[in-house]
């Protein structure tokens, strides 16, 4: 019996789930023992590498693998199945090779080899070239000369990224960095340092597993199995990628980097924020398993499905949704909260105290949505019209007076209210105060708490007792308000990594802006950014940052936040505009291209059709299926399978899908109108922003092909309305 390792890569995956679990039931007994008759490894005559071999899949499909000795145990490079000749034709041409000039391994086609070019100086004409870097700066790096050729001379990206389709994945990635900035200084010291570690192995087996394990770069397209465990994972998954989550070289640092104090990721949708989190909390576990991590975020189903990705990333590491144990807590931030102040128990009353002025210990109820309406009908007699809005009354109650604890009126008479844009003079501000105390009555009169007021009670009892964690990650941070930011702190002692926080800007479709400094998370000079995305294809990330345009988007730094430099490693289909007479007429549009979806064989809960609202989200959901195409509308559930769904904008937030529909994008649906903010233009240019990153959220869910359709008159959020 012969115990076989495999490494994984990304060629030939098959989108048939039969044929994918075949592939799994195949690489299930190579582990075991490659020399099951029923495998058939066997050599190829005239091959052009002696390590190719081919397996026995079924009758129809042969397994492509390459065959590599580790210290007297074999090592399978499996390339993917194909049907049985095809397989047999590919095992002959494939080349295993390392780069000279960096020790990256590289599989290669003998036939498809384009003619090698000399190394040329910069071409000179008048156009410009995008790249900036001459061929032989290009081919230093180990770039393949006739991609540097053509790169080098290059005047547009998708010239750039369109040369790069037929070689190895290293140097798309590579050319993706040049192109969002990456100094070429920086690149060729991390090649290097990969081409050092790889050259101290004697043999070239050695040194392609040697890569594969420690090798950044290399992991862009090889994975290493570890153990029979992680395979079984993948065999249960049903694909290869449900548990693979690869980190590219900018990622990978920041999962294993330390840092003295709080750190802030920036990035735009798909760029693998919640990726480096989930590998951080990860290793931050692995360095000590007394640690305690917390990872959490906005909303619960985006804490559920971070929970699945550190699941499928590392089984052995131990996920709670309970503070202060040994292991990761994944939960969302208000039920954090919520915990927090359950354990307190009746200890929790001098909290409640300090934050609303009178101590109780009822907090477990949360405050109906319509008490700031009743504390105004009851209270507000004195208010302007201008200020008579729930809105404005909520958004001054959790931006100012929570976060300043405030409990008396004379407190919040002097309080500074930067950012809040409306003046308030002294009898207006009096008159806020007398909502706010009838608004703090009925609540406690209900025994009940608002979510705002919950974490900020949650981090007042924490900054008196203790804190609850070693290590808190956030996704999502720009969704979160002053009481989440303040109870974020408070969760953590001040120390070396002890609070990460990923962000994006241009995803704000909750709250207002906040910095961070002002919440006791000083990250200035600790901060980062991602740029390469790898979810949305360049062609419907180009839409996505076209609704971008015409915001003034700010980071929790305080610094702008530019979405000009972002670049998508993938590349699909133009958008597909659906201009439509009538609601009835976009309802069978709707139904044409979801059906002609799943007839290009779509699996259908990968198919998703995005709504303003739940009720369009309903009626869309009866519309289509009385057109035939039988759909589910989600709200709190997990995506199910078997069928296309329905759900909002907001909803499909932490999700993506292959393919997406945007329905309903006019002028009355989307950004709705802001009336409700009248008493403060800075409110409501805010309120228009959110709308804005809302409808980028919606746009950035799709990893494959995007279609956005509505009747009447167009929003003019969309890239199409001059």
């Amino acid at each position: 019996m012969a115990e076989s390792t495999v490494i994984l890569t990304k060629r030939g995956r098959n989108a048939d789930p039969s044929i994918r679990k075949l592939e799994m039931a195949f690489l299930d007994k190579l582990t075991a023992d490659d020399a099951l008759p029923g495998l058939h490894i066997e050599p190829i005559n005239n091959s052009a590498d002696s390590r190719a071999r081919t397996g026995r899949v079924n009758d129809s499909y042969r397994a492509v693998l390459f065959r590599l000795d580790q210290n007297g145990s074999p090592v399978y490079i499996y390339c993917g199945a194909y049907p049985h000749d095809e397989g047999t034709s590919l095992a002959q041409r494939m080349t295993l090779k390392i780069n000279p000039l960096n020790g990256i391994p590289e599989i290669r086609e003998t036939e498809a080899q384009a003619p090698v070019l000399e190394p040329q100086g910069r071409v000179a004409d008048d156009q410009p070239r995008v790249l900036g870097h001459t061929v032989a700066e290009l081919t230093a790096l180990g770039i393949d000369a006739d991609l540097a050729a053509t790169a080098a001379a290059a005047t547009s990206e998708d010239a750039v990224l369109t040369a790069a389709e037929r070689h190895p994945e290293w140097q798309q990635n590579v050319l993706l960095e040049l192109l969002t900035g990456t100094p070429i200084t920086e690149i060729a010291a991390r090649l290097a340092s990969g081409a050092d570690s790889s050259a101290a192995e004697e043999n070239e087996d050695a040194r392609i597993i040697e890569a594969v394990k420690k090798n950044p770069d290399t992991q862009a397209s090889f994975t290493y199995i570890e153990n029979n465990e992680e395979l079984r994972q993948a065999i249960e998954a049903g694909d290869f990628e449900a548990w693979r989550v690869w980190l590219h070289p900018a990622q990978r640092r920041l999962v294993t980097a330390n840092y003295n104090g709080p750190y802030r990721l920036a990035g735009g949708a798909g760029t693998g924020k919640t990726v480096v989190l989930v590998h951080r909390a990860r290793r931050l576990w692995r360095d000590d398993e007394s640690r305690r991590v917390l990872l959490t975020t906005f909303t619960t189903n985006l804490a559920d499905g971070i929970a699945e990705q550190l699941a499928l990333l590392d089984p052995g590491v131990p996920i709670t949704d309970q503070p202060d144990q040994p292991g990761v807590c994944v939960v969302g931030i208000d039920a954090l909260a919520a915990r927090v102040l359950k354990r307190a128990g009746s200890g929790i009353a001098e909290d409640v105290a300090t934050v609303l002025g009178q101590a109780r210990a009822e907090v477990a109820r949360r405050t109906p949505n319509q008490a700031w309406h009743d504390a105004i009908a009851s209270a507000g007699a004195e208010l302007p019209d201008q200020l008579r809005r729930a809105e404005f009354l909520a958004s001054e109650y959790a931006a100012v007076i929570l976060p300043n604890r405030i409990t008396e009126e004379r407190d919040y008479l002097r309080v500074r209210r930067p950012g809040r844009g409306v003046r308030l003079a002294k009898a207006q501000r009096q008159a806020v105060w007398r909502v706010v105390s009838a608004y703090r009555t009925n609540a406690r009169m209900d025994g009940a708490i608002d979510y705002a007021e919950a974490a900020m009670i949650a981090a007042v009892h924490l900054e008196r007792t203790g804190p609850l964690f070693d290590h808190v990650l956030v996704d999502e941070a720009q969704d979160l308000g002053p009481a989440h930011l303040l109870l974020v702190r408070a969760l953590a002692a001040a120390g070396p990594n002890d609070v990460f926080l990923a962000e994006d800007a241009h995803q704000r479709i909750y709250g207002a802006r906040i910095v961070l400094s002002h919440y006791g998370l000083q990250v200035r000079g600790r901060s980062s950014r991602l740029k390469l995305n790898y979810r949305t294809t360049a062609q419907n990330l180009r839409l996505a940052q076209q609704i971008l345009e015409g915001g003034d988007w700010v980071d929790g730094d305080e610094g702008a936040e530019d979405h000009s430099g972002y670049r998508s490693a993938r590349r699909g289909p133009e958008p597909e505009l659906s201009e439509t007479p009538s609601l009835t007429a976009e309802l069978d549009r709707a139904a044409e291209i979801v059906r002609a979806w799943l007839t290009d064989g779509a699996k259908p809960e990968t198919i998703a059709i995005l709504v303003r609202d739940q009720q369009v989200r309903d009626r869309v959901a009866t519309a289509l299926g009385e057109r035939g195409v039988k759909v589910r509308a989600v709200e709190r559930e997990r995506v199910p399978a078997g069928r296309p769904v329905v759900l909002t904008m907001h909803r499909a937030k932490g999700t993506e899908f292959s393919r997406v529909l945007l329905f309903g994008v006019s002028e009355t649906s989307i950004p709705k109108p802001p009336q409700a903010y009248d008493f403060d233009p800075a409110a409501r240019a805010e309120a228009v922003l959110r709308e804005r990153a809302l409808l980028y959220v919606a746009a950035t869910r799709a990893r494959d092909a995007l279609a956005v359709s509505w009747s009447g008159q167009a929003s003019s959020l969309l890239p199409t309305q001059g």
